[in-house]
């Protein structure tokens, strides 16, 4: 008898045990951190016909009544200071004579960019566009109506309730704070992808006036573009390539000096220009030494924060000076390093600012030759690169730093959970030679 009783209570009292059971499950399940992951990513490769030669530069602005001997000369020490190989590209609006500003040529180039790099990363991963539950776009100069993100939702005939979301006037580091909005909006949003797209647009902005510091972007921006796919689905851990880490952001447009460093404006003659302050590198290591800061003590080794707390401590009651400061060394860290292809200067700086040997900055410099500063993408080829020459391992984790206006310095870190994942980009095909002594002697 005692036993029927047992068992009666036992079934009378199930499905409550079970409902407890399953909210606990559900409370742990929502509560639960999940991970996101970087599934795959591609660049975008110009048309051979897009390349922009330094005699083709020189052509176009002595055939351009509108530059004065001064500017010219101005462009053309800045060219070819820039270690720029004969193979970076531009639009093809920009390389006739004049130059004319066009919404139909920008949204061309957007689109020629855009259509074709996600295309070919929806193929490479065998990803549907109905199955992309978010979608960003960045660029910082241009935002139209309708908006990119439209014109990818139109071309892919995506879901009608997909997220999207436009990010624009941020500069070189867009691509890091996509990321970051990624995330967050996939962990929101458990067992979902997002679709990232990194690019600029050069057909509006040639600046014909004759500001130094404006004339400067004419010779430093070049045609490229990046589109990838995250996840916060847990059965793509199997097949995805990286596991994103950190996020790390440092925005200093508190600052006037930082704020005014890359500056949209119209000069005397009502011409408008970007101008890039001469303050760049140093505004640069600045910002980067706050951002590192913050990232310090997420990723290092506690043998290397206890010296570096030591060290400030000693610096802050004036034992030591601050050229005597101990830095981190974030090799014990990271194995590989993609810094922002900004230019050479920007490039020295990080290294400098960091202790590196100029192999950890090699994706960088390759990048910037052959590329150029392709803004917000330039860290993905800067990964590409490194899968293309195999050297990313299995376990080995990744530092992506971006510098962006404002003045901004974003930095992500990628853990790598497959190296059999990776595989040759086609945006390096060709342009990676076997002889890498005589290819770093062009920088």
């Amino acid at each position: 008898m005692p036993t029927i009783t047992i068992l009666t209570a036992i079934l009378w009292h199930f499905p409550l045990v079970v409902l407890v059971g399953l909210a606990s499950y559900l409370v742990y399940q929502k509560r639960r951190s999940s991970s996101v992951y970087l599934l795959d990513f591609e660049c975008h490769r110009p048309p051979p016909s897009y390349r922009f030669p330094t005699a083709t530069f020189h052509e176009l602005i002595y055939l351009d009544d509108r530059v004065d001997p001064e500017s010219r000369a101005f462009l053309i020490k800045i060219i070819q200071k820039s270690g720029y190989s004969e193979e970076t590209s531009i639009p093809p609006p920009n390389a006739v004579n004049p130059v004319m500003p066009s919404i139909t040529h920008a949204r061309d180039e957007a689109a020629s960019i855009i259509f074709a790099t996600v295309q070919n990363l929806l193929s490479v991963t065998n990803i549907s566009p109905r199955a992309i539950d978010v979608l960003i776009c960045n660029s910082s100069m241009f935002s139209p109506t309708p908006s990119l993100t439209a014109m990818v939702v139109n071309e892919f005939k995506m879901r009608s309730n997909v997220l999207s979301y436009n990010l624009s006037g941020m500069g070189c580091s867009a691509g890091i704070v996509s990321i970051a909005l990624a995330r967050d909006l996939l962990k929101a949003r458990r067992n979902s992808l997002a679709l990232i797209v990194s690019m600029e647009v050069l057909s509006l902005n040639w600046y014909g006036g004759k500001i130094p510091s404006m004339l400067v972007t004419n010779c430093l921006f070049r045609m490229g573009g990046a589109a990838l796919l995250m996840s916060s689905r847990n059965h793509d851990k199997c097949s995805a390539k990286y596991e994103l880490q950190h996020l790390v952001r440092t925005n200093k447009a508190r600052e006037d000096r930082c704020y005014a460093c890359v500056y949209q404006d119209v000069d005397p003659d009502n011409k408008t220009g970007v101008s890039i302050s001469k303050a760049i590198p140093n505004v640069a290591g600045e910002t980067l030494k706050a951002n590192m800061v913050s990232l310090a003590p997420l990723v290092l080794p506690y043998s290397e924060q206890v010296r570096y707390v030591w060290s400030a401590i000693r610096e802050k009651v004036r034992i030591i000076g601050r050229k005597d400061a101990y830095m981190p060394n974030f090799k014990k860290a990271f194995k590989h390093f993609c810094i922002h292809a900004g230019g050479k200067a920007v490039i020295e700086a990080a290294e400098k600012n960091l202790g590196l040997s100029k192999e950890d900055v090699e994706a960088s410099e390759m990048t910037l030759h052959k590329f150029g500063n392709t803004s917000s993408s330039s860290i993905w080829y800067e990964l590409a690169y490194l899968e293309t020459k195999r050297k990313i391992k299995t376990g080995d984790r990744v530092w992506q730093i971006a510098f962006g206006s404002g003045f901004k310095c974003n930095s992500a870190v990628w853990k790598c959970i497959s190296s059999q994942h990776t595989r040759t980009a086609d945006a390096w095909k060709g342009k990676i030679k076997t002889d890498l002594i005589k290819e770093k002697n062009l920088l």
